[in-house]
């Protein structure tokens, strides 16, 4: 069944009561139309703003087409509101327009006053004549027995996006299959034999789903307010900042989404709520798992573990690299390298190869039973020569362990750190444009740090070092080969 549609258009001329003299004075003498946007000569004469630019053209003498006279340099002419007014009023009375208010900005305006040059907000939209009506051309819709089976919706711009790019049919099915709207036609061709259920059926299962969601995000939102609260009140450490700025930001996230799901919810365009939830659904189920899950689980989720591959270049003569760049230890003896400006000395300190100028990246390294170690990330431009204070205001990101058990994150000033078990596993997580590095402990699945308010501005690079506490204590560096899972 082919999609009837009612094109809004205007006939050349219609009797009226208000016709006669009144009239011939509001049409124009090119279209002999009721003036549109009318303009006034300087001789006197009326008429529509485009018809008089087509005749005039780009010249700058031209004549009134009216009494012929003659303008040496072309008028400047603008709408005259007054007659304008009149016109439009003229309008209403001889063609029964609406005298609905006009739409505002972003709203739908009715389709047949629309084609009388006349901007009427619409009240709804036909799915059937794919036509947005004003209050007065949607009462056909009301009274009129074929026209009141059509689906009427809330006001929708671009109505023939709804129809089948393949068929020109309704997009009025949904194939769970392949999680898309389609129109019937398509459920007896390439959609044969999936399974298909009515637009209005799965609107109402996803409102079903979104409300779950919705529910999960409200929990969601007053678990983490609770928590920042509880945080604020028990610890003035420093590291309990950088905590509370990513509660707050989850929170605002978590209540933007959850603004989104609430306007979707509301609407009565089933279409349209399939084709957005689509999307919009998953966002908010992956963010409810990101953010609420644990640091390893986030790692999967949120941002793929980068491949970390240590720089020999970079690498003090007192490391030494194994398994192909991803192992870090103390060199038997002092190793022969070629002097270059990349290399750290007399640090003991070792980049990754690879550097990141935005985004996100996420990283782990096993440090076991050592007794000393620092990981982090730093500047490209950092003093790699003499000796080094590790703080943000040089470049440098990190946490370390000396002695064994003193852990610190070091910040300005550097932090104490406190842990029930010793990390074995360290989760480094960097956002660039946020301007926050994170550690985590991973088997502990739990928060260490976060520096905020990182200003980078250049590359930044994986840093780590293994201390000289035995050639057999290493530093391991995941990479994306590991299963996750089992660590």
């Amino acid at each position: 069944m082919l999609v009837p549609t009612i094109p809004p258009s205007l006939p050349p001329k219609m009797d009226s009561p208000c016709g006669g003299p009144a009239q011939k004075q509001l049409e124009c003498p090119l279209c002999e139309q009721v003036l549109n946007d009318p303009v006034t000569t300087p001789c006197g004469h009326n008429f529509c703003q485009a018809c008089l630019q087509r005749r005039w053209g780009d010249g700058k003498a031209c004549r009134c087409p009216a009494c012929d006279k003659a303008f040496t340099n072309r008028p400047e002419i603008s709408v005259n509101a007054a007659f304008k007014k009149l016109a439009d009023t003229f309008k209403r009375m001889t063609l029964g327009l609406s005298s609905s208010p006009p739409p505002r900005d972003g709203e739908v305006p009715c389709d047949v006053c629309a084609a009388a040059s006349l901007q009427v907000r619409a009240l709804q939209s036909c799915l059937v004549c794919l036509t947005s009506y004003c209050h007065t051309h949607l009462e056909a819709h009301r009274s009129v027995a074929t026209l009141m089976m059509h689906r009427l919706i809330a006001p929708a711009a671009n109505l023939r996006e709804r129809l089948c790019g393949q068929h020109d049919q309704l997009l009025e099915m949904f194939c769970r299959d392949e999680q898309q709207c389609v129109c019937r036609f398509c459920t007896e061709s390439q959609h044969k034999g999936h399974r298909v259920v009515h637009i209005d059926e799965e609107s109402k299962e996803r409102k079903v789903q979104m409300g779950t969601t919705q529910a999960d995000f409200e929990h969601k939102i007053e678990e983490r307010q609770n928590k920042v609260e509880e945080i604020q009140n028990k610890a003035a450490e420093q590291r309990a900042k950088g905590l509370v700025g990513e509660l707050r930001r989850e929170i605002a996230e978590l209540q933007s989404r959850n603004a989104e799901l609430a306007k979707l919810m509301g609407t009565d365009d089933h279409l349209i709520l399939l084709q957005v939830s689509l999307s919009v659904h998953t966002e908010a189920e992956l963010i409810i798992t990101v953010v609420f899950l644990t640091p390893s689980d986030m790692k999967q989720l949120l941002v793929p573990t980068v491949d970390v591959e240590l720089d020999p270049d970079t690498a003090h003569p007192n490391i030494c690299l194994l398994d192909n760049g991803k192992r870090v230890g103390r060199a038997e003896m002092l190793r022969i390298v070629p002097e270059n400006p990349q290399r750290f000395d007399p640090v003991i300190c070792v980049l990754a190869k690879r550097g990141f100028l935005s985004g996100r990246f996420y990283f782990q390294v096993e440090v076991g039973s050592k007794t000393f170690w620092d990981v982090g990330v730093v500047k490209e431009s950092v003093n790699r020569k003499g000796l080094i204070t590790s703080k943000p205001e040089n470049g440098f990101w990190t946490m370390r362990l000396r002695g064994g058990d003193e852990y610190r994150a070091l910040d300005s000033p550097s932090v104490l750190l406190t842990f029930d078990t010793k990390p074995q596993t360290v989760g480094v997580f960097t956002d660039y444009e946020e301007g926050t590095v994170s550690f985590f402990d991973v088997d502990a699945r739990s928060h260490i740090y976060t520096f905020a308010g990182c200003v980078f501005c250049e590359r930044v690079f994986p840093f780590f070092s293994p201390g000289l506490s035995g050639r057999r204590s290493n530093v391991q560096v995941y990479s994306e080969g590991h299963d996750w899972d089992d660590l």
